[in-house]
């Protein structure tokens, strides 16, 4: 899902948070039926680098949908209007990727990789879904330390004890409880899919279109349901595994099958002579057994690092940096450069980190919407069993996609039940999909394909990366995408782009 976003670091955050609540009967989409009490106000949006056409507003929402006429928050919203009036649609959302990414600023970024005939023909709308600074924003005020991501994903200890990983989730998940305010309580898939129905309502659009990325599928996968006929045209790009019975773990273990699709390719990548300094062995297969036995030796002898997090280089951390290299070929480098500095007992200068507190934001977002989605074992034994049989089996990742989040020592159980796709509701849905996605692979979005049946079409671009759609030069795959956003054909059956 993913995710997510202010650096690479923080795209790929998710943490945690808690207190006991009984379950609420599920809303159904007529109690999100009311608009905004008023217009929305649009103004200048604050920020550096936006188009100047971009303004802002607020669109107040209910902090719980099962009472909504209590406390109320606001969720910023921004668009770029239609660049010819004209032929106007409609308005097309932006819907971000995470948990905890926003997509406010996208309307003058990526917004504008869009064709003329899209950027004609819609509205491009922002989002920074609830939690996410500058709406509501939530904060769990964790240490330091447990801002790294070699700790937030869930790295097992060398021998895959899961002990530590425990302990950490009891530790985290108590600050987001002390910290994180009621609304942690109220941040989850299906009330981001609600928010986004008082967006539309608030534009004034009887239907709204989407362009929406990783766990921003998910999301839309939730209005899809919710609210079906309130759709126009939507794009799913890079797509999340809709399983209704692990949802968010489901999204945590898909980095198994993730790393294996998408190491080879950098295997090949920094094993060809081509490669100079960055040059990492002589073959893929080489590159693979030189950097299994790199981890296990950092794993026994750590390398100090200062000014990172954690300040040592072992085994965890270059796992977690073949993770987050992995989202985009582009970052091969980064990866090969530390694998030689290593070898040699040397580290790299320490990567820059992000905004403390923009990352305590994200992490505070992504562990909400992670652990109210669905409930998790809370059981070490579970987590034990799961590690062992993926360390035997994908030992690049070492067991992290089985382990416990901090969602294991989660106190709030969820409200209601996680999202099932169907294939009940009009047929207006794209799935553009890579074929090797480190984040959301095939192997998901494949799911997603069957869950969603006659609803869907999907094109697979033979590509590499996390993103689809405007990120790869694929003419085949791109020109598909903004043909059903311009004009609504797709094409008659699912579609491969080489």
């Amino acid at each position: 899902m993913c995710m997510k976003q202010i650096t690479q670091s923080a795209a790929l955050i998710a943490a945690a948070s808690g207190i006991v609540f009984g379950v609420v009967t599920p809303l159904t989409a007529s109690a999100t039926d009311r608009p905004s009490p008023s217009p929305l106000k649009w103004a200048k949006c604050q920020g550096q680098g936006l188009d100047p056409r971009q303004e802002c507003a607020t669109v107040s929402v209910p902090m719980d949908y099962a009472d909504p006429d209590g406390r109320k928050i606001g969720i910023a919203v921004s668009r770029i209007p239609s660049e010819k009036p004209s032929v106007r649609r409609g308005a097309l959302l932006l819907v971000p990727g995470g948990p905890g990414g926003t997509s406010l600023d996208n309307p003058s970024g990526k917004g504008q990789k869009l064709p003329q005939e899209v950027r004609d023909a819609y509205d491009l709308i922002g989002i920074a879904p609830r939690g996410n600074a500058p709406s509501a924003p939530v904060s769990c005020g964790l240490a330091h330390e447990d801002l790294a991501l070699s700790r937030l994903r869930p790295w097992p200890a060398p021998d895959g004890s899961v002990t530590e990983n425990m302990t950490t989730a009891r530790r985290v998940s108590d600050a987001c409880t002390r910290n994180g305010g009621e609304l942690m309580k109220h941040i989850s898939t299906k009330n981001n899919a609600r928010d986004l129905d008082r967006v539309r309502a608030a534009l004034g659009e009887q239907r709204i279109s989407a362009w929406a990325v990783s766990y921003g599928t998910y999301v839309s996968s939730a209005y899809l349901e919710m609210f079906p006929h309130r759709t126009d045209r939507v794009v799913l790009d890079s797509n999340d595994n809709p399983d209704p019975v692990r949802a968010e773990r489901a999204w945590l273990q898909a980095f198994e099958a993730g790393v294996e699709d998408n190491f080879p390719v950098f295997a090949a990548w920094a094993s060809a002579p081509e490669r100079g300094p960055d040059r990492v062995a002589g073959t893929p297969a080489e590159v693979r057994a030189l950097f299994l036995r790199l981890a296990a030796r950092l794993d026994r002898e750590p390398i100090p690092w200062p000014g990172a997090n954690p300040e040592e280089l072992n085994g965890n951390v270059l796992r977690q940096t073949m993770l987050d290299t992995l989202y985009d070929p582009d970052h091969y480098p980064t990866l090969a450069r530390l694998i030689n500095a290593a070898l040699k007992g040397t580290v790299p200068p320490a990567p820059e980190a992000p905004e403390e507190q923009a990352m305590q934001n994200i992490t505070a977002v992504g562990a909400a919407t992670l652990c109210n989605d669905v409930a998790w074992p809370r059981d070490a034994a579970a987590y034990r069993k799961g590690v062992a049989e993926s360390r035997a089996k994908y030992p690049l990742t070492a067991g992290m996609p089985r382990n416990a989040m901090l969602c294991a020592a989660w106190p709030w159980t969820p409200k209601e039940a996680p999202v099932r796709v169907t294939d009940r509701g009009p047929s207006n849905v794209l799935l553009v999909q890579n074929a090797r996605d480190v984040a959301t692979p095939l192997s998901g979005a494949l799911k997603l394909r069957e869950a969603l049946g006659r609803r869907a079409v999907m094109v697979t671009v033979n590509s590499t990366g996390h993103g689809a759609y405007l990120r790869n030069g694929n003419a085949c795959g791109d020109t598909t995408a903004s043909r059903f956003l311009a004009t609504g054909i797709r094409p008659a059956t699912d579609l491969s782009c080489e």
